[in-house]
């Protein structure tokens, strides 16, 4: 069993009625999470289309804003990114110019820098990617697509098609590297530039 409390330390102070799900039981079921999130925000955002930002974030010009969304204080969401919604920004979280961000939970004062593709994920908090990563949450190239979790030894099938990352705190994550669907990291990982990681052949 996974439990995501001990990836992401901030995880149970904002979602502890979910925190016995497995992060892809969690990624399937994000729609109805942040549009319940949603309802119990305070004055401090601006809530409108099932969009919720507050009001010290900063969303420069361009960016698409699609599905349900909450965009957290002091966050900063850079020209021309594309958030596709069901997505969770918290506190302080850097989204680049031209990042796309997909269906997922990014925790405080994580940074994806620029021409970034967070698809599927849950990652941490201050955790940096840098320019031209890829968290990816389909094979492609499969006739099966479904996604295996490898995690202490044990194969677990998420029985889904679509599930990126698990990525704990405080890890970095070097320029055009891939997390493969699937891919779980402990607290701390260092990935490097360039480096390929692919926990399930």
């Amino acid at each position: 069993m996974i439990n995501i409390q001990n990836y992401i330390q901030p995880f149970e102070a904002t979602f502890s009625q979910y925190s016995s799900m497995l992060p892809w039981e969690i990624i399937n079921h994000l729609e109805e999470i942040i549009g319940q999130h949603i309802k119990n925000l305070g004055s401090d955002f601006i809530v409108e289309n099932n969009i919720a930002i507050h009001k010290t974030a900063l969303v420069e010009k361009g960016v698409t804003l699609k599905g349900a969304v909450i965009i957290s204080e002091n966050c900063f969401v850079g020209a021309h990114a594309y958030i596709r919604g069901p997505v969770f920004l918290s506190r302080s979280v850097k989204i680049g110019p031209g990042s796309e961000i997909k269906q997922s939970l990014i925790f405080d004062h994580s940074a994806v820098a620029h021409f970034n593709y967070i698809g599927n994920s849950i990652i941490g908090q201050n955790i940096n990617f840098e320019a031209g990563s890829i968290c990816a949450n389909h094979y492609n190239e499969r006739q099966d697509k479904r996604i295996f979790v490898s995690h202490n030894g044990q194969l677990t099938d998420t029985r889904s098609e679509k599930f990126g990352s698990l990525v704990g705190d405080d890890s970095k994550i070097g320029a055009n590297a891939v997390l493969s669907p699937g891919t779980i990291l402990e607290k701390n990982s260092i990935v490097k530039r360039l480096q390929l990681i692919e926990q399930v052949k």
